[in-house]
C-alpha cells in the first residue's frame, strides 16, 4: 500500500460533487479492486467552535479537555471522502449508506493535541443487498495510535445471493431481546441538516424528504454515526474502550426513538415499534 501525505485536509463540497458525478459510471461488485493509497494528514488540530457544535448536536457535554470518542471519525472524514469519491473506488458514492462501525480508544484525544490522521481502504465484501466496503480510519498522537475505526459502507444494488446464503455481518451487540429502555428521543426533521453541518457528510439520503426518495428512502434518515454518537452520549465511554455498533434500520425524520442500555456496555436504538435501528457495546480495554 502506497503512503500519500496531504498537506491540507480535502475540502468536502468539490469531494462531494465529483463523487456525485463519477456515481452513475460505477459498477458495483464485490470483487472489484479498491484504492491501494493510505492518506496520511499531519498536524491536525481541532477547531473547538466546531467541535463545541457538535457536541451540542449529539448530546455530549461541550468543554470537555477530551474528544468525544466519536469525534475522530469527522477528522478523518475527508480522508475517507477522497477515497470513496475517487475514480479508482469501485463503489457509487451517492446512496452509500453506512451499516456499521468498530472504535478503539487506545489512549487520550486531548482536544487541544496535535494528530497525524490515516485512512485507507482496506476491502470489499458481499452483502445481501449489495456490496460493502470498509474504510479504516486512525489518529496518531506523538507517534502512537490513540484511535482507529473500521467502517462499513454499503451500495445497494442486485445481487444473486438467495436470502439462506451468508453475507458480511454487521458489528454490534445483539442479545436474546430488547434491552431496558431509559429514555425516549423525539428527532427533529433537520436533525441530518444539523448533523451534516457540522460533520461535512452532506449525503442526500440525510437532507430531505425528496432527495432521499431518489434512493429509495420514504423521508430523510438519521445519520448512523448522529444516532451513535448520541447513545455514546447517553451511555459514556471513559478511558480506553472498544465500540462497536451496527445500523440495523435507517432512523426516519422525524420521528421518537428509544433508546435502551444495560451496565454491562450494551445499548440499543429502538422505534415505537420495538424496530430495532442501532445496536452496540462498549467494552473496556
Amino acid at each position: 500500500m502506497n503512503a500519500v501525505t496531504l498537506t491540507a485536509a480535502p475540502a468536502l463540497a468539490p469531494l462531494l460533487a465529483r463523487g456525485a458525478l463519477r456515481s452513475p459510471f460505477k459498477r458495483p461488485a464485490p470483487d472489484a479492486a479498491v484504492p491501494r493509497a493510505r492518506l496520511l494528514l499531519p498536524g491536525v488540530r481541532v477547531d473547538l467552535a466546531r467541535l463545541a457544535a457538535y457536541e451540542r448536536v449529539c448530546g455530549f457535554p461541550t468543554g470537555e479537555p477530551e474528544l468525544p470518542v466519536t469525534y475522530p471519525h469527522i477528522l478523518g472524514f475527508p480522508l475517507a471522502m477522497r477515497l470513496m469519491s475517487g475514480r479508482d473506488f469501485p463503489l457509487p458514492l451517492l446512496g452509500l449508506v453506512h451499516t456499521s462501525i468498530e472504535i478503539v480508544r487506545g489512549g487520550a484525544l486531548p482536544a487541544d493535541g496535535e494528530y497525524e490522521v490515516s485512512a485507507f481502504v482496506e476491502g470489499l465484501a458481499p452483502h445481501r443487498r449489495g456490496t460493502e466496503a470498509t474504510v479504516v480510519t486512525g489518529l496518531r498522537l506523538g507517534g502512537d495510535m490513540v484511535w482507529e475505526s473500521r467502517s462499513t459502507y454499503l451500495a445497494r444494488h442486485r445481487t444473486e445471493a438467495g436470502p439462506g446464503e451468508p453475507v458480511t455481518s454487521v458489528a454490534g451487540a445483539r442479545g436474546d431481546g430488547p434491552l431496558p429502555v431509559v429514555a425516549e428521543w423525539s428527532l427533529a426533521e433537520d436533525v441530518g441538516r444539523r448533523y451534516g453541518a457540522v460533520s461535512g457528510d452532506r449525503n442526500p439520503i440525510h437532507l430531505h424528504p425528496l432527495t432521499a426518495r431518489l434512493f429509495g428512502f420514504p423521508r430523510a434518515i438519521a445519520h448512523g454515526m448522529w444516532t451513535v454518537a448520541r447513545c455514546l452520549a447517553a451511555h459514556g465511554t471513559g478511558g480506553s474502550a472498544r465500540v462497536r455498533a451496527g445500523f440495523r434500520a435507517p432512523v426516519l425524520l422525524p420521528g421518537t426513538v428509544s433508546y435502551a442500555a444495560e451496565s454491562g456496555g450494551r445499548f440499543e436504538l429502538r422505534g415505537r415499534d420495538g424496530r430495532l435501528h442501532l445496536s452496540g457495546e462498549v467494552k473496556p480495554l
